[in-house]
């Protein structure tokens, strides 16, 4: 799929679902910026405020390219920003402040993941927005929550803090050796984001029933310790916690294929036995070396491995996992980028949409929208804004400002 592309536009008869649902991001990096990205995604009209002359955070990650307007801008922003309008305003101004105030009674949503407190600091606390907009829905996305008390409430927070934190390292470390951070990209941000957005939607729910709208509060911390549910959990339960691959619970292992790894869960016994038919091992069903789950693991390297990927030595990863899920064995290639890119099922269902760039032919890769919906059509999604492109009309648009204000709101560097 392409920036500007529609599919399925016989989906498009009523609208998007959140058409009409206006957003104020005050955002950074990528919790936030995902979350109202995913709500572009659905019809809703994002505005993101940066500052008028660095821009937001994330324009300054690597790698990075040059935008149209000579500006570096980084990977971070480039892949959390479509579909977005840009305003430039600076809130460390009085006159920036103002007219943020100004603008909010305009909008359905404000989104803000500064640090807990910063937004309070600048005269714009959810107290002080409600009070000119009692419907207003504040989303704020946090390290560590912004509505409670919270012993970790000063510390700056990233995705793998979160991970860390929530006992996701923990899980797959063996023995000694050091946890391994970023195991599944940005999770920390990404599922802080997705709890954002079902926050937001029920928060906007809630008031076409109350007509008042909520403070809405994600802390990534919060986030993740729900990801990582069956940790705390299995520790309940006074289970063993689980080691990588396993660990007494079953099989949920890497095995190597004639091009690359494929994954594999076997965490019952009929899936062990039906395992073991599609490798040629079926006396492993009558083995008793395999009678229980704890066996399977105590003779993972030393019997199963090598037989496994012996069977997948001539196969390619996505041989291999069509063999056995053809079985019933849940099995997956563990792909790479190109293979993504490759893929059927992502290109026939638009998960990743093409975006081009102004430094090369190849375009940019950005992940598409997961919700799939029977009576929407996928796109049409524009490509991420410069920094203030929308400054001027935005302001014309929503506050009807004549050219003799906006002159003197760039002059004091307001925008």
């Amino acid at each position: 799929m392409r920036v500007g592309e529609v599919r399925h536009p016989e989906r498009a008869r009523w609208g998007k679902p959140l058409a009409g649902v206006r957003i104020l991001a005050i955002e950074q990096m990528q919790a936030l910026p995902y979350a109202t990205q995913l709500m572009s995604h659905l019809g809703a009209d994002v505005v993101k405020v940066e500052h008028p002359r660095t821009g937001e955070s994330g324009r300054g990650a690597r790698p990075s390219l040059v935008d149209e307007d000579g500006r570096q801008v980084g990977a971070t922003y480039l892949r959390n920003n479509l579909g977005k309008r840009s305003i430039g305003i600076d809130l460390k101004q009085p006159q920036g402040r103002a007219l943020l105030l100004r603008l909010v009674p305009h909008f359905d949503v404000v989104g803000e993941n500064f640090k807990a407190g910063t937004m309070q600091r600048l005269g714009l606390s959810y107290e002080t927005l409600s009070a000119l907009h009692p419907g207003l829905v504040l989303v704020s996305v946090t390290g560590f929550g912004s509505s409670s008390a919270s012993p970790y409430a000063s510390w700056p927070a990233y995705a793998p803090i979160a991970e860390a934190m929530a006992g996701l390292y923990e899980q797959n470390r063996r023995g000694d050796e050091a946890p391994t951070p970023l195991v599944a990209g940005a999770l920390g941000d990404i599922g802080s984001a997705m709890f954002a957005v079902i926050g937001t939607l029920a928060a906007l729910r809630h008031r076409e029933r109350t007509g008042l709208g909520q403070h809405v509060d994600v802390a990534m911390y919060d986030a993740m310790v729900a990801v990582a549910d069956m940790v705390p959990f299995m520790w309940s339960m006074g289970a063993v916690q689980a080691q990588k691959g396993g660990g007494g619970f079953g099989i949920i292992e890497a095995f190597r294929a004639r091009d690359g790894w494929f994954v594999l869960e076997v965490i019952r016994e009929h899936q062990f036995e039906r395992l073991a038919h599609t490798i040629g091992c079926a006396e492993w069903c009558d083995d008793p070396r395999f009678a229980d789950r704890a066996d399977w693991d105590a003779h993972k390297e030393s019997v199963l491995r090598p037989a496994i990927e012996a069977w997948a030595r001539d196969l390619s990863k996505l041989e291999a996992c069509r063999r056995l899920c053809e079985n019933g064995v849940a099995a997956g290639p563990s792909n790479t980028a190109e293979d993504l890119h490759a893929d059927p099922h992502v290109r026939d269902r638009d998960m990743l949409i093409e975006v081009p760039r102004p430094d090369s032919e190849r375009p940019l890769l950005v992940v598409g929208n997961p919700v799939k919906l029977s009576r929407v059509a996928e796109g049409p999604v524009a490509r991420f804004p410069r920094l203030g492109q929308h400054t001027d009309a935005l302001l014309r648009e929503l506050l009807e400002i004549e050219d003799e204000e906006l002159a003197r709101l760039h002059e004091c560097g307001a925008i």
